[in-house]
């Protein structure tokens, strides 16, 4: 990716959360932001590796299956996981879920779906207890999905995270066809940086 695309993806990432923090300040929509960036960046490296690890018999998926490749593989080879997932701890030192990887979430967002933010909280809690020892633990605790600035109940708040991981993944997508996995780690770095000047202030 170019200089002039990182530029550009990072300031589609910063306009995406100037207008859609609604009541948050910047500061509090920071975390939200960043939180599903990372979720992303782990995703996408661990899929990658994945793949290799599987190779062969890592799925590949019709153009309209919108289930991810491992979410097939995990229920084609149940008695498989356990060691799949100790082989993954091995390698890239962490493990997500299926149902927690970004495509995974994305789709559920694209869909609407009333089971994203549990998803969402059951995927974070992994994460952060489970995926491998102490690696992630309080990764996402800087992240509150219950906020009323998310919306005053259980439905307000999921239709927002909806809107919100909707448009950062098709933000994300017109950007990262042939990219490897470090220009997310760039538009990490933009928006720290973005974020810590404090532009874009209400």
């Amino acid at each position: 990716m170019t200089e002039n695309n990182q530029t550009q993806l990072g300031n589609t990432l910063w306009k995406i959360a100037d207008e859609l923090r609604g009541a948050m300040n910047a500061d509090q929509f920071r975390d939200y932001m960043l939180s599903f960036l990372f979720l992303r960046y782990l995703s996408d490296n661990y899929e990658a590796a994945a793949k290799k690890e599987l190779g062969k018999d890592y799925p590949i998926l019709k153009d309209n299956d919108k289930r991810t490749p491992l979410a097939v593989w995990y229920e084609q080879n149940k008695a498989d996981v356990a060691e799949f997932e100790k082989q993954m701890r091995r390698k890239v030192h962490y493990v997500i879920e299926p149902s927690h990887l970004w495509n995974s979430i994305a789709e559920l967002a694209k869909t609407q779906s009333k089971e994203l933010l549990h998803t969402l909280q059951d995927g974070f809690k992994y994460i952060e207890n489970e995926s491998f020892e102490s690696t992630f633990q309080g990764l996402f605790s800087e992240i509150n999905l219950d906020s009323d600035k998310l919306g005053k109940n259980y439905e307000e708040r999921n239709k927002k995270l909806c809107n919100v991981i909707q448009t950062i993944a098709e933000g994300i997508k017109a950007f990262d066809k042939g990219q490897s996995v470090d220009y997310l780690g760039d538009a990490y770095e933009f928006l720290i940086g973005k974020f810590a000047a404090g532009s874009g202030q209400k």
